[in-house]
């Protein structure tokens, strides 16, 4: 999901510079002169943008805090933060003006004498609201801490993602490791969208090709004991020379209950899935250039 700004137009210059450096920490923001067409419905845009964004990025300066329309979008985050219970609002100050009441509270990123240090508290803000490989899942009562990382085996390219679910009501947790090792023509593919700076792209269309498996084979486990459980695929496309080893290996650990245990790992893996469609930033138009020349010589 994006980082909306909300801002007035009067420091768009800055509003505009920012939005590029959020966007070079691999950020995807909402703007509106960014996102807006002719013809759209400002005030409907907006308020889909507001309700689905996963924070938002209020500029304050002597312009904004004047600004009714802003003053209605800051409202709308402020009530989000009350439903959610969460940080939604992520004040930046670019001038010394009068802060709205309800953000004095709040740490904000200060740009007004040091910018560069403004903008490196904002990317750690924001990076914790828009991480893209790593997160925290709900799903029932029970919630599912998971991260990726990735790196090379023997000259191979390999995403390793890891899931812990865990539940209050449950005196145990479960562990699931998932490793996808890259074949030589896969590794290619990978560094090909690297070398374009797309590498964040490369590895989501890795966990695309595993989501569409799990969705179709439906993967549970169940865990009787604190024995792991173990499952190895391959997926790929032979037409295009490019192959995946997939090991799924699951096991529980904490108190013994007496009773099985099943993990439902497709339903770990989509979820995964939609957190990193969400939250991954739109490619530039440079950057989708660059990727339909690389498909069309894949």
């Amino acid at each position: 999901m994006p980082i909306f700004i909300s801002y007035s137009h009067t420091d768009k210059p800055f509003v505009d510079e920012l939005a590029l450096q959020l966007v070079k920490h691999d950020a995807h923001v909402w703007v509106d002169t960014w996102e807006l067409n002719v013809g759209d419905s400002i005030l409907n845009r907006v308020q889909e943008a507001i309700q689905s964004s996963s924070a938002l990025l209020i500029v304050l300066s002597k312009a904004s805090v004047a600004s009714e329309w802003c003053k209605k979008e800051l409202n709308a985050g402020l009530m989000r933060e009350l439903d959610e219970k969460k940080v939604i609002v992520l004040p930046v100050l670019v001038e010394d003006c009068e802060i709205p009441v309800f953000l004095r509270e709040k740490l904000y990123a200060d740009f007004r004498k040091d910018s560069k240090r403004g903008l490196k508290a904002l990317v750690e803000a924001v990076a914790r609201v828009t991480k893209i490989d790593q997160g925290r899942l709900q799903t029932g009562k029970s919630h599912i801490d998971w991260s990726e990382t990735w790196g090379y085996s023997e000259k191979c390219f390999q995403i390793d993602y890891t899931f812990i679910e865990s539940s209050s009501d449950w005196p145990f947790t479960s562990l699931t490791e998932i490793s996808i090792s890259c074949d030589a023509g896969a590794t290619k593919r990978y560094e090909q969208y690297k070398e374009l700076d797309l590498g964040w792209l490369g590895r989501a269309a890795i966990a695309e090709v595993l989501c569409e498996y799990a969705t179709a084979k439906k993967i549970d486990m169940v865990l009787r004991d604190q024995h792991p459980q173990i499952m190895k695929t391959h997926l790929g496309d032979p037409g295009r020379n490019i192959s995946y080893s997939v090991q799924i290996r699951c096991r529980r650990m904490g108190e013994d209950n007496g009773k099985d245990q099943l993990v439902h790992i497709s339903n770990y893996i989509e979820k995964m899935r939609d957190h990193i469609r969400a939250t991954a930033r739109k490619p530039t138009q440079q950057e989708f250039e660059r990727m339909k020349s690389l498909l069309s010589n894949l």
